[in-house]
């Protein structure tokens, strides 16, 4: 035990100069949430504990951010490859700067509306690409018999940081929440640009010496062509197409409840700031544990489908404790289950990595990842209006969380699936895929 934590130490020396400004980042993002529900409240809503408007709003922005996500991710993935990884960081870690800005000036509903505005556009450039882009980074610089410790570590380090957010929220005045969130997240940009080494040299692609008219027409056959050979990667396997169904399930579930959990429970019951970032903590702290020693340590033992079914399971618990709390208490209690529902993402990455060769691991990664996002644009389209129907006072019947019990039945869904899935079948074959110089994903996500 003490050697693996030694070995897995060693292997976060190149990345120091990475991970220091990326958990100062995921730190000064998380300590906002809790304390953005209360501004957005009072801005829409005032003197109300249920705000319909921001329920709304929130499910259009994750409606907006998913349909544009699948079309982002990729192509920041291509221009990393292109540009190199330092300059696409400094871009995505930089443009939470100035939505939270806007809050710090100004929290009137006028502006409550445009940080909504300015965080969409910032939410479709960051969410998901920095901790790819990052992956890559960490892809170039970690040998690759040694990377699945490290990438261990930084998803770790990612809930630590949570951690570490929420206790700031939590003994930090709120007025003076946005102004240190800011000046943190300034320094990690600054940092990152005079400290950060670049691991790719710029590289002529196809397109590079095409004209300018011809470019366009070009970049989109190409990505086509990738689309289209992810697709032929994941159906020509049996494990790929049952794991992108549990990823789609469970994503329509999970991402329904985080998107209105917060404002449920300051709803139903009275939750403020403080209370809510105790929760965030609970969950936070589990995973660290969970992640970094519990993960590392099962799979050798059970492996991936047991650890994803058991997780899948703890998922389920914690969408009906949360639905059907009857007491302020029921929610710290449903809380206590992320220290193993968080495992649903890695053991989902390792069933992917399992079921595809090593030539495919971009396609497979970035399929399933497209899927995802298609499940978390389309989940508010029905949790936003229900929520607020059993929240309001023309519910057909009190259950204030209906709407999150009704989430978790897609993760039921998601655990028949589970129980099918066969890893003993052999990794689908190259036939019919094209030149790696045509994979866009590859580069990024392998």
């Amino acid at each position: 035990m003490a050697g693996w934590w030694w070995e897995s130490m060693k292997e976060l020396r190149p990345l120091v100069h990475l991970l220091l400004p990326l958990c100062v980042h995921w730190i000064a993002e998380e300590m906002t949430v809790s304390v953005l529900v209360d501004v957005t409240t009072n801005a829409l809503c005032p003197g109300q504990l249920t705000c319909p408007q921001a329920i709304y709003i929130n499910g259009i922005q994750q409606t907006v951010v998913g349909i544009f996500k699948m079309i982002v991710l990729p192509l920041l993935g291509q221009l990393a490859d292109e540009y190199g990884r330092k300059p696409l960081l400094l871009l995505t870690v930089s443009t939470t700067i100035f939505p939270f800005t806007l809050l710090a000036i100004n929290q009137s509903k006028g502006s409550v509306y445009a940080y909504y505005g300015i965080r969409t556009v910032s939410y479709i450039i960051s969410q998901g690409s920095i901790f790819c882009i990052s992956v890559a980074y960490a892809a170039d610089v970690v040998d690759e018999s040694r990377r699945a410790a490290a990438f261990s570590w930084i998803t770790g380090l990612f809930s630590a940081s949570h951690v570490v957010g929420n206790l700031l929220a939590r003994f930090l005045p709120e007025y003076y929440i946005f102004e240190v969130s800011i000046a943190l997240l300034i320094f990690c940009s600054v940092y990152m640009a005079k400290f950060l080494k670049e691991t790719v040299r710029p590289t002529q692609t196809p397109t590079q010496n095409i004209p300018c008219l011809k470019k366009p027409f070009e970049i989109v056959k190409e990505r086509y062509h990738s689309m289209k050979n992810a697709a032929h990667v994941v159906t020509s396997s049996s494990t790929l197409k049952r794991i992108s169904l549990i990823s789609f399930f469970y994503e329509l579930g999970m991402s329904g409840i985080s998107g209105v959990l917060l404002y449920y429970l300051k709803s139903a019951f009275g939750f403020n700031k403080n209370q809510l970032s105790e929760i965030l903590m609970m969950v936070g702290v589990g995973s660290i544990f969970s992640q970094m020693l519990l993960l590392p340590l099962l799979n050798p033992l059970i492996g991936e489908k047991l650890i994803l079914c058991a997780a899948l399971l703890a998922s389920i618990a914690y969408g009906l404790f949360y639905g059907l709390a009857w007491a302020s208490w029921v929610p710290y209690l449903s809380a206590s289950f992320g220290v193993i529902y968080v495992l649903v993402k890695p053991s989902t990455y390792a069933v992917i990595s399992k079921g595809s060769t090593s030539a495919n691991q971009g396609k497979a990664q970035g399929f399933v990842a497209g899927v995802q996002s298609i499940a978390s644009l389309l989940s508010p389209l029905a949790m936003s209006p229900l929520t607020t129907w059993f929240l309001s006072s023309n519910a057909p019947f009190d259950c204030k969380g209906f709407s999150i019990i009704f989430a978790s039945l897609s993760m039921v869904v998601s655990l028949c699936f589970a129980c099918t899935l066969n890893l003993e079948d052999a990794p689908p074959t190259k036939k019919g895929l094209e030149d790696h110089v045509q994979d866009i994903e590859t580069p990024l996500l392998s």
